[in-house]
Order: structure tokens, then sequence, then C-alpha cells
């Protein structure tokens, strides 16, 4: 009787156990990390992923979860400031690890976007970096096989520049200014290799550390070259730094000024004195009422309105690539029925590893890399006159996007 006894104790014990391993396997919901630099010299386009990726966490709980096969599955965003710092960042990393997550997005800061991607190489992990990562990162051997970057690397905000400059803007004399890191130098490679093929001269350069405050030498630099036009790779409060000296030193009136890539927090810090005539590119611009592609600006004006209903403000470049980045995520782990890091890099690489989003359709390419249709939009600065409010800041020229727009896979070791 008490070996009977023992032996249904122990079937019931067996019973719970492999009730508790199947819960486990089947979670009704999960934790996702966002880690970003919220506080330093990052923190306000840091701040806008946040807002993108928590957006997209409601966007999925909002249609009751993750439609798995068990079930539908809620999502929780753990979110943790990474400070900019290498060391900071990787220990929060390994916290959000201990936190169960199922999947990572995050960094501004590409140089921890490189570190977390090493270590997801080791041990897997959906990531999702949504900041514009290095060139080399992309390469062969170098890209984790569960990291998918929703932005492209500087060297296509460069070539993208270059274009516009010397094509459509008809600008054929180049000054560039460099910041002295991957950021400056892969935009200044793109830059040289858009001039390169379509003619261009670069008739001047110079590099800024990142945190420059003062770009009167340079400036004066670029006055004696007289190019015409003047590319500058600077970002964020720097960008805002260069753009009003620019201005004091009244360089507009010489030459076209183009910063690379902007964002409309940055522009938003340039008085509409200096912000206006300069031109940029884009990656996702609100306002797209007057765009050709009417499909896409029926996209980007709904998209702004669910924005703006949660934030009160429109959706900025890089709030739009967190939100892509855990769309991406979430319809990987649907398509692969499961979180295992493998069977979701499938899942998003089947059919062409095309995907659509709120600027247009896109594809993953074999390097990990977003290619959209859209990749970024050629923006001119409005200036005093031409404001209609405080985020009418831009006037759309035109798109560039495409496969002819990347580095090629062979540069990258495929």
């Amino acid at each position: 009787m008490n070996r009977l006894r023992n032996l249904l104790a122990a079937c019931a014990a067996l019973g719970l156990l492999g009730q508790g391993a199947a819960q486990a396997a089947d979670p009704t919901k999960i934790n996702v990390g966002i880690l970003l630099p919220l506080t330093g010299t990052f923190g306000a386009v840091a701040e806008t992923q946040k807002e993108g990726a928590l957006l997209a966490v409601d966007v999925v709980n909002q249609r009751g979860g993750l439609d798995m096969p068990w079930g539908k599955v809620k999502v929780e965003g753990i979110v943790n400031d990474d400070e900019a710092k290498l060391d900071v960042g990787v220990r929060r990393y390994r916290y959000m690890i201990s936190q169960d997550i199922k999947g990572l997005g995050g960094q501004t800061w590409a140089p921890l976007a490189y570190a977390i991607n090493a270590l997801v190489s080791k041990n897997p992990l959906p990531y999702f970096p949504v900041c514009v990562m290095a060139k080399d990162a992309f390469e062969k051997g170098k890209i984790a096989p569960s990291t998918f970057a929703a932005a492209y690397s500087p060297w296509t905000v460069g070539y993208m520049a270059g274009l516009s400059a010397v094509k459509t803007l008809g600008k054929k004399k180049i000054f560039f200014l460099a910041r002295s890191d991957s950021w400056g130098w892969d935009i200044r490679d793109g830059v040289y290799a858009a001039a390169k093929e379509l003619g261009g001269e670069i008739v001047g350069y110079d590099e800024a550390s990142l945190g420059t405050s003062d770009f009167t030498t340079i400036l004066q630099k670029v006055k004696a070259a007289k190019p015409d036009v003047f590319i500058a790779a600077q970002f964020g409060g720097d960008a805002v730094a260069l753009l009003k000296q620019v201005h004091q030193m009244g360089l507009g009136k010489d030459m076209t000024i183009f910063n690379a890539f902007i964002t409309n927090v940055v522009a938003k810090g340039v008085p509409p004195e200096a912000l206006e005539n300069v031109y940029a590119m884009h990656y996702f611009y609100y306002d797209l009422d007057g765009f050709e592609d009417k499909e896409l600006a029926k996209s980007a004006r709904e998209f702004t309105e669910l924005y703006k209903g949660k934030y009160k403000t429109p959706p900025d470049a890089y709030a739009t690539i967190a939100y892509i980045a855990y769309k991406e995520m979430f319809r990987g782990f649907e398509a692969a029925k499961s979180f295992d890091s493998a069977k979701v890099a499938d899942a998003l690489k089947a059919n062409g590893g095309k995907f659509t989003t709120v600027k247009g359709p896109a594809h993953w390419r074999e390097d990990h890399a977003a290619v959209y249709k859209y990749a970024a939009f050629l923006v001119k600065g409005k200036g005093p006159k031409e404001k209609k409010g405080e985020w009418d800041l831009f006037n759309v020229m035109g798109s560039l996007g495409g496969d002819s727009i990347m580095p090629p896979l062979k540069s990258l070791g495929y």
C-alpha cells in the first residue's frame, strides 16, 4: 500500500513538473528589452527611440498580444539606461538577460551595438539595434545570425548625401567635414564613392571629434575652399552647434549647406533662420502629404496620428527606426511560432525577407541590413516665414532607396 501511495505521489509530482515545463515553454506574457542611452549626449534621441519601441509594444497588446500557437501572449517592454558606455551597457544587458527577455532592441551609440552584437553571437538572442551601426559590423562573420538592423550603415547615409548633392542639386565641388570616428569616416567613404561615380570633386576635407563646440577654424577653411556644397557628418548637439555657426558666418550665401543625417529633435534645436535652406537626409519625415506615392503618404499619416495619440508630437526618425525594429521582432516571433533565435531569424529571412513598414516596403538583405524602397528622404529646412507650426521643419524634396544605395555585399565579404 505504501509503495502504491509513493508511486501515485511520484506520478502526480511528475505531472505537475510537466505542467510547469509546458507553462514555461508556452508563456502568456513575455519581456523584451529596451536598452538605450537615456542620459547623456544622446538622451534626446534615445527618448524618441524608447517611445517608438513602447508604441510597438502597445500596438501588439491592443490586439490581444502576440498570436502564438498556444494562444495570445502579452508583451512587456523592460526599459534600462545604457548611458552610452560599454561597461554599463554590457552590465545592463546581462541584467536584462537575467530578467528572461525574449528579444532585445536598442542603442543609439554604435560601438555598444557592436559589442552587444558580439555577445548575441556567442549566446543567441533576437537582437534589433535601432541605431546606424558601423559598416564593419555588417561584414560576413561579424554580424550575429540573430541580429537584424532596422537602419543602414553610415556609409549609406554618406552615399545618399553625396548622390543628392551631386546628382539632384547639381553641386560638383564638395568640402566634407567628418566626425573623428567610424560614424564620420563611414559617411566620408560613402560621400566619396558617390562623388567618384558621378564626377564630383572633393575640394576640402577636415574632421572634428564628438562633442566639438567651436567650428570657427574649420569653417574658415571651408569658406576659403569655395566649394559648391559643404557636407557635414555632425549629428545631435554637434550638428546644432555647427549649423548655428555656419549661419553666423554667412556660409549659406556662398554655398549649399548639407547636413548628412538629421532628425526633428536636432532640427528643432537649430534657430529657423539657421535651418532655412539647409539640406539633409532624413530616415523618416512625418509630413509626406505632398509626396508622389499616395499610399506611402497615407501610411505616414496614419502612423503619425497613432504616435501623436500617445505622445502628442509627431514621430521622429529614430522613433520610427525603433518602431519598425520592434514590429519586426514581433513578426519574427509570430512567423517562427517560437522565441528561439534561430527560428526567428529563419522566419524573418523567408520569402526573400520581405516586410512592410510605415514608410513603405522593405526586405532583409544577406547582411541582415534592412533595404527600403524609401531609405531616406531629401529634406530642405524651412525658414521662419515658411513655418506653420512648432514641428513644421522641412520640405520633402525627394527620396532614395533600394539595393543601389547600400554598400555592395562583395565589399562586406559575401
